[in-house]
């Protein structure tokens, strides 16, 4: 099947450009291409269009889950007709397995109220061997460990009507595929027996496959609703796919049994030796227990840890994952990477910061070293599997620009409003104070709202106190502000609570303030991270959302990154002022409503906002409340409302530690 993009709207301003030259790159057989966007300039819109065009399986990779909704979201309302599906890490109370020896404290792997994410991980590894027509957009967990994708597809149970099967070996095939037989607590990754009909519940969808049998023969398969039971449709042929993603084959099972132990002997001798008992004997009997699981059941927590010997790979081999499943049915598959400043380092680093969580494990005996090799790709890997790559960002970094060559950059520099990028202003450190309070109250006057951003938490909230005598509605925000306080500032400040937010680094992924005109950088000559050339680009964006915005920056000294920012900044303003004076474009501000967030909209946080303000809670009140809030939380993950959803994790952390 096709791709088939759907919209009310066409390609402006310099799409049009950028579609051609991305789609003309990868039928050459460009490998890198990059699509330098402003914000605002509709890079998702781009990238749809590129996507129908070139008709490919394709992947989308975003820094973190809650970009990556927001792309799931936008691209499965441009394609209502084919295969988008998100991938991302299991959601809350996703806890990896670690071990901090400093407190002796082991935390194990807790991933038990992850069903909704589960279920849309599993849809996506379905659609893509499946279907060609098949978007994926995925967080960074794309490059973790997921089990072969031969075996997964190999494992499947298909079934017609008019089919003969026993029903005890159906029952084993299921238990095969990791389903669980259960009768009252019917939910995905389950089935059930009524008499002559069994049903499923497949991890992967939302709706519940029935088999009717006559004696030993299918007679029917249809699709019906899970709670309600009604038909959906008739089926002439179904495909079931594992229940989990890591699954094991028991023919395996002595061979790899064989392999682990002989390990486990050597390691357990090896910390004997090295006169740590009290490891040894841990290590052996948790690997022993879960072997014994494992031969029971088919899995156990943490299996993927043993994941080596079950893929018959050797000691350092690269691990499988998504992108071996984009590999196995297409070699020209393509990737997009959102935000490619951000998301590829922190590609780069993944694969050390799980070593060293993995090497704390393994010093002190709760896994076998063969652990090591459960693990994300590293980067020479996971650039190796890959074909055609589009890399997205308003500031690319230099890496993406080198590798792709200047020729085969696309810019998208217009937006459809017409908003051109803010004016700079440079002006001396000596009485920048003073000066900002003039232009803050300037603004004010406007009821516009201002950004300013310090090098540290110290000065944030010096600054934020002093502006605060001088009469000015002012708040600091920086990281030992609680989680849940952050939103409600930003919130207050849309709504006029406050006109000045005064932090360190405000470029949080998901700020869009479109109230703000004026954004103050102080001490803007102190090269460093936060003021890089692609970290002032970005801040000096915040401002790209009125027609009468500035960003002014204090500086006694021109660097290379103030020198390049404002360069940079004034070319796009150029081209996007010259194109607003040939078509006739009057540019207008971006107006956005400020939305309630979820935790305000349900109604049954009514029943409990009694108990989340008092501060001494019974234990019964406490169960209550935490029951309440892990409801809407996982509402929220159900909603891809990622936000709403931490804000909540957080509070029911807090409960439960008071």
């Amino acid at each position: 099947m096709d791709f088939k993009l759907s919209s009310k709207y066409k390609p402006t301003g310099d799409q049009p450009h950028a579609i051609e030259k991305l789609i003309r790159g990868i039928k050459k057989g460009v490998k890198n291409q990059v699509l330098l966007g402003v914000t605002g300039s509709g890079k998702t819109f781009t990238a749809a269009n590129v996507i129908e065009n070139i008709n490919r399986p394709t992947l989308v990779i975003s820094h973190n889950k809650t970009l990556a909704a927001q792309l799931y979201q936008e691209l499965r309302d441009f394609f209502p007709n084919n295969a988008v599906s998100y991938f991302v890490s299991y959601y809350d109370y996703y806890q990896p397995e670690a071990y901090i020896p400093q407190t002796d404290t082991y935390i194990s792997k807790e991933t038990e109220i992850n069903e909704e994410i589960d279920k849309l991980r599993l849809a996506a590894t379905t659609n893509i061997l499946t279907r060609s027509d098949t978007i994926v957009v995925a967080s960074v967990s794309a490059i973790y460990n997921l089990g072969s994708p031969q075996e997964y597809g190999k494992i499947i149970l298909p079934l017609k009507p008019g089919e003969k099967i026993q029903r005890n070996d159906l029952f084993d095939r299921l238990l095969d595929l990791m389903y669980l037989r259960s009768d009252y607590n019917f939910k995905r990754g389950t089935f059930r027996v009524k008499g002559e009909i069994i049903e499923i519940s497949p991890s992967y969808e939302d709706t519940v496959v029935r088999l009717v049998f006559d004696q030993e023969t299918i007679r029917r398969i249809e699709k019906v609703h899970p709670i309600s039971g009604e038909l959906i449709s008739q089926l002439e042929t179904i495909i079931i796919y594992p229940a989990k993603h890591y699954i094991t084959q028991k023919t395996y099972y002595e061979d790899v049994f064989k392999a682990i132990r002989q390990e486990l002997r050597e390691r357990y001798q090896e910390l004997k030796k090295t006169g740590n008992p009290l490891e040894a004997e841990r290590l052996m009997k948790r690997t022993e227990y879960d072997l014994k699981m494992i031969k029971e059941l088919g899995y156990v927590n943490g299996i993927e840890n043993y994941s080596r010997y079950f893929d018959g790979r050797k000691p350092g081999e690269s691990p499988h994952s998504l992108l071996e499943y984009f590999e196995a049915v297409s070699k020209d598959w393509l990737l997009i990477v959102d935000e490619s400043h951000m998301t590829i380092p922190q590609i780069r680093g993944m694969y050390n910061g799980d070593k060293a969580r993995k090497k704390m494990l393994i010093d002190f005996g709760f896994r076998l070293p063969s652990a090591y090799d459960n693990r994300p790709l590293m980067f020479d890997e996971f650039y190796k599997k890959t074909h055609k790559i589009i890399y997205m960002s308003a500031t690319p970094d230099e890496w993406e620009i080198k590798i792709s060559g200047k020729e085969n950059v696309a810019e998208q520099l217009i937006r459809p409003t017409g908003i051109i990028d803010p004016e700079v202003f440079i002006r001396k450190t000596e009485g920048q104070v003073k000066d900002l309070i003039e232009e803050i109250r300037q603004a004010v006057e406007k009821k516009q709202r201002i950004l300013v951003t310090t090098l540290t938490k110290r000065m944030a909230e010096d600054l934020a106190i002093y502006l605060e005598e001088q009469e000015i509605k002012v708040t600091y925000l920086h990281s030992e502000i609680d989680t849940l306080q952050r939103q409600d500032i930003l919130d207050s400040l849309r709504n006029g609570e406050y006109d000045v937010i005064v932090g360190i680094n405000l470029l949080r992924e998901g700020l869009d303030l479109p109230e703000v005109s004026l954004v103050a950088i102080l001490d803007a000559d102190k090269e460093g991270f936060l003021r890089s050339r692609t970290s002032l680009i970005q801040i000096m964006g915040r401002a790209a959302r009125r027609v009468d915005s500035k960003v002014i920056l204090y500086a006694d000294t021109i660097t290379r990154s103030i020198k390049e920012a404002v360069a940079e900044v004034e070319r796009r303003r150029i081209k996007q002022t010259e194109y607003n004076k040939k078509h006739n474009i009057k540019p207008q501000s971006v107006e956005k409503e400020i939305k309630a967030r979820l935790i305000e909209k349900h109604e049954i946080i009514d029943d409990i906002k009694p108990l989340m303000e008092k501060e001494i809670l019974l234990p019964d009140e406490k169960e209550k409340l935490v029951k309440t809030l892990k409801k809407e939380m996982i509402n929220a993950a159900k909603l891809l409302d990622f936000e709403t959803a931490a804000l909540l994790r957080d509070k029911i952390r807090y409960v439960q530690g008071n």
